[in-house]
């Protein structure tokens, strides 16, 4: 049970990160964040008190963030793309990475350029742009935000979380 995860928002209820339930108990105990969202029913209790599991919790003052940059390496890119190639959506077996537009056609190494492909399909494209493989992507790839990224490492988010996810 300590080890759940629960959401963190700034002052502004802006979306931080992802701790762990000890370590949001602690700062609620200390009195750094106030309990906006409970796990239902479920307490956890010390000799003198019970506190509410949280489910998300906002921080009392104000945090200015400088945001993280995520690093373009190829493990990246595959978790990005949730280990599933972008061309037969496939998802087991070994996968690597793919430029959409090759290098040897001027292709950068960009988050917009780079997918993740599965090794069938990445040798079948070779070094051609993908209509003339007569392959498709799934999706249109581009930069992760660092918040969504660090929320992919979770699963899906938890219903009580969405109010305060702004995503499409």
């Amino acid at each position: 049970m300590l080890r759940t995860p629960v959401l963190l928002l700034n002052q502004n209820y802006e979306p931080l990160t992802i701790l762990r339930v000890k370590r949001a108990i602690t700062l609620l105990v200390l009195g750094k964040v106030d309990l906006i969202e409970n796990v239902d029913g479920i307490l956890i209790h010390s000799i003198s008190i019970a506190y509410h599991v949280p489910s998300v919790v906002r921080l009392k003052y104000y945090i200015r963030l400088k945001r993280k940059e995520i690093s373009l390496t190829k493990k990246n890119i595959i978790k990005r793309d949730n280990h599933q190639c972008q061309y037969c959506g496939k998802k087991t077996g070994i996968m690597t990475t793919d430029h959409i537009i090759p290098k040897a056609l001027n292709g950068k190494d960009s988050w917009e350029n780079l997918v993740c492909a599965c090794l069938e399909c990445n040798n079948k494209k070779g070094n051609q742009v993908p209509k003339e493989a007569g392959m498709r992507l799934t999706r249109r790839p581009k930069k992760p935000n660092y918040f969504t990224f660090v929320l992919n490492e979770f699963g899906p988010p938890k219903t009580k979380w969405r109010p305060f996810l702004f995503q499409s």
